[in-house]
């Protein structure tokens, strides 16, 4: 498992694939692991037995209790009860949070007492290469079973309960990639060191970004702002610094421009939950979808049902000419690595981006607009904060008039303005910043802002 030095890998990835959050960074930076091959911890070829059940029993709740949140009365109860767990305490006022949590305790016993993740990290120490883990289990069972190599993990939304540091934060060495200011601010509080935190951004899939110089982003960034305000509410107003970023030339003319088809992006999480209202949207949005003044895609992931669902949904609603058309698609994937660099892809087509707050909110930093489909969990509460908070994103209205108040936001400016603000507020390089530290190499960016 561990592979050969010489292969060419600096590292070792380790992700999970509980929903999709943890996986998508570890995907964006396969190219620093061996042979660009990410571990899955829950699923990997000779994973013991009692540890793929201790990963699926987690995962299997998890999925179901996402999913039951949307039936009456007893889904918020049960979900709420989950989120319990892992929910994040207020800020302020400021002060020592290093006390670890039940939920915690009880992680630390399962991997002294049984042995998680130990076949893993004894397979990965025989080519000790630093271990870069998106989630914190099997970067805690690299320190508790004494792993040679550096310990790394991935901070993969905009705040973080106590769960993801280590039970003995000040003696811990694992170290964190945090991708804003406040993440690096809450570890502190935890207790973890400050030379074991690094401020990098969230790692965006780099063809969307194209190098240091982003020319990948700004041309799309230019693109979808020309999109998204065809009356030129928000870019007559902003026209210089526009210019001055994007090129004189990134919208030849404003007035009496002839409308392009925007894109509109709906996607549901790992569970598939949410799947109704990208369907209430999409019935919504049917007029202008047949119209050909909008293209819808729902994305699916690699669920067959939720993409099924889908079809069957479009289908009654009088869409199959626009399926056929492309105007209305649905975006299904064989497997998860085909799933991401898909929709890395799509993200650079997309004008705008309808999904819940998940690490998803980080795509801001690609100028994408973000619409806000309601939180499920507490971090996701923390994301819809931040990017309320840099201007990126809006919660959603009634999905059932998505075709009123969505070009209403369109002809005011309203999204045009959501892109620049995450273009310019949200941090775009992750994932160079880290390559750049576990490369061994300077930093060759611009240091962030510590609070945002």
């Amino acid at each position: 498992m561990g592979g050969k030095t010489g292969e060419g890998g600096i590292a070792h990835i380790v992700a999970v694939n509980m929903g999709y959050g943890h996986e998508r960074p570890a995907h964006v930076l396969r190219g620093l692991a061996t042979g660009g091959r990410v571990v899955i911890a829950n699923d990997y070829e000779g994973i013991p037995k009692s540890d793929q059940s201790l990963w699926h029993t987690s995962r299997i709740w998890y999925e179901r209790i996402s999913r039951f949140r949307v039936v009456p009365i007893l889904g918020p109860i049960a979900f709420g009860a989950m989120d319990v767990l892992q929910s994040i305490p207020d800020f302020y006022p400021r002060r020592d949070m290093s006390r670890p949590s039940l939920q915690l305790r009880e992680l630390y016993a399962l991997i002294r007492n049984r042995n998680w993740c130990r076949h893993l990290i004894d397979e990965l120490a025989k080519n000790p290469l630093p271990l870069l883990c998106t989630f914190f289990t099997p970067a805690f069972a690299a320190e508790e079973f004494g792993y040679p190599g550096d310990i790394y993990v991935v901070i993969c939304d905009a705040d973080m309960s106590r769960a993801w540091a280590p039970l003995s934060p000040k003696h811990s060495r694992i170290k964190y990639f945090a991708p804003t200011g406040r993440v690096v601010e809450r570890l502190k509080l935890y207790g973890v060191r400050e030379e074991n935190i690094f401020h990098t951004g969230f790692p965006l899939p780099m063809e969307a970004i194209g190098g240091l110089d982003a020319p990948m982003l700004r041309r799309d960034l230019g693109r979808r702002l020309c999109n998204l305000d065809p009356r030129g509410v928000f870019t007559s107003h902003a026209m210089s610094t526009l210019s001055a970023v994007l090129g004189k030339t990134f919208c030849d003319s404003l007035e009496g421009q002839k409308p392009k088809k925007l894109s509109l992006t709906f996607a549901v999480g790992g569970a598939g939950a949410q799947r109704e209202i990208a369907v209430a949207a999409a019935k919504s949005l049917r007029r202008e979808i047949l119209a050909g003044t909008i293209r819808m895609t729902l994305v699916a992931g690699t669920r067959h049902d939720v993409g099924e669902y889908f079809h069957t949904e479009l289908a009654k609603a009088g869409l199959e000419r626009a399926i056929k058309k492309g105007d209305a698609a649905i975006m299904l994937a064989e497997n998860r690595p085909d799933y991401f660099s898909k929709f890395a892809l799509l993200m650079q087509e997309t004008d705008i981006l309808w999904t819940k707050p998940s690490e998803l909110s980080f795509f801001s930093g690609l100028g994408l607009p973000i619409v806000m489909a309601p939180t499920v969990g507490s971090q996701e509460d923390f994301n819809r904060h931040w990017l309320q908070q840099i201007g990126g994103g809006v919660d959603q209205l009634d999905p059932r008039y998505a075709n009123e108040w969505l070009f209403d936001w369109v002809n005011g400016g309203a999204l045009a303005r959501m892109a620049w603000n995450g273009y310019v507020e949200a941090p775009t390089h992750g994932a160079y910043r880290i390559t750049d530290i576990l490369s061994g190499r300077s930093n060759s960016m611009h240091q962030l802002p510590l609070v945002v």
